[in-house]
């Protein structure tokens, strides 16, 4: 059943699971899905210029009354796409749980390239890409960029700290407050 209107906003660190929640949501309320990964990477890793990426972000964004969106990148319509959300999720495991995802990720994709990926780029997991779900995407800017969108969007944002949590979304959904009725900290009931 489509939900009409529900914009979804997931954005967290690498590895948390990012992609496969946003397909999640898409099927269960019937919302059309946009991986920004996959628009970012163009075959072989190489990355999209920044401002045909914002172009095809803006159109995706102008053609749907409802939509998930998953990925950081603030260079693509980032504030147009907090402001829009009804639900911001931010998943937030520890360092640790992320690269252990990821390195399950590889296992499974070794070789392929994931759906929610640029066509031509291979599931890879080499020490530059460690270094950023250890420490690079982690940096005291990303953590104060985040702890402004908790404050600033406090009512229709979800911060998923564990799998727990996390498993919590995959039961019951996440439904913005105008859609349903929320507990105090933002989450559905």
């Amino acid at each position: 059943k489509k939900v009409i209107g529900m914009k979804i906003m997931i954005m967290g660190y690498s590895g948390s699971g990012k992609s496969t929640l946003a397909e999640y949501l898409g099927r269960k309320y019937g919302l059309p899905v946009l991986h920004l990964d996959r628009v970012f990477w163009l075959p072989g890793w190489k990355e999209r210029p920044r401002e045909e990426m914002r172009e095809m972000v803006s159109r995706f964004m102008g053609k749907q009354d409802s939509w998930v969106i998953d990925g950081n990148y603030t260079k693509s319509e980032y504030e147009r796409r907090l402001k829009e959300s009804d639900r911001i999720i931010i998943l937030m495991f520890n360092r640790f749980s992320c690269l252990y995802r990821v390195w399950k990720r590889y296992r499974k994709y070794k070789g392929r390239t994931r759906s929610c990926m640029g066509k031509g780029c291979t599931e890879k997991l080499d020490r530059e890409f460690i270094w950023w779900v250890l420490w690079e995407g982690r940096t005291r800017e990303r953590r104060k960029e985040i702890e402004r969108v908790r404050k600033q969007y406090k009512g229709k944002v979800m911060a998923v700290k564990n799998q727990r949590e996390l498993n919590e979304i995959y039961r019951k959904g996440c439904r913005p407050v105008h859609f349903g009725k929320c507990k105090r900290d933002g989450t559905s009931v």
